[in-house]
């Protein structure tokens, strides 16, 4: 990636709403060159989206929690991720080395909607669970560094 495309790439993860005259200011390139290299990035897959942060507090998830998955039978397809894709709980599934097979973040209004949630997992993708209740999150997100 060319030094110019990676001070775009930088310059939107810190405000995805940048306009293409901001961004030309800030990079030394017109508004139209901007926006060609903008759709460039996103033609090539770099740029994959945009979208809101949500304070998930202020919406009624303050509970997140880290749910570690494992098969029970071992032996059984590894189909955890299309078993539990309809549950809108989930923000997050990480395919993992170790003793887990994937990882979950998950946000909930409340504990008991946490233990049913763990239940449902359970019995849609026939795994075994580890859940670790998030405290604080003293930050989040974090831009690439690169």
């Amino acid at each position: 990636m060319e030094d110019l495309d990676r001070q775009i790439v930088k310059l939107l993860l810190q405000d995805g709403r940048m306009s293409y005259t901001d961004l030309g200011k800030a990079t030394g390139l017109s508004t139209s060159a901007a926006h060609q290299r903008v759709r460039r990035l996103e033609q090539r897959g770099i740029i994959r989206g945009y979208a809101a942060v949500v304070d998930t507090e202020a919406i009624g998830l303050p509970l997140t929690a880290f749910i570690s998955v494992k098969p029970i039978d071992p032996s059984a397809p590894d189909d955890a991720p299309e078993r539990l894709a309809d549950l809108e709980e989930l923000e997050a599934c990480h395919s993992v080395a170790g003793d887990e097979s994937y990882i979950l973040k998950v946000r909930v209004p409340t504990p008991g909607d946490l233990e049913t949630l763990l239940a449902r997992i359970r019995l849609q993708a026939g795994v075994s669970t580890r859940t670790t209740v998030v405290l604080s999150t003293p930050y989040e997100a974090r831009a690439p560094r690169f």
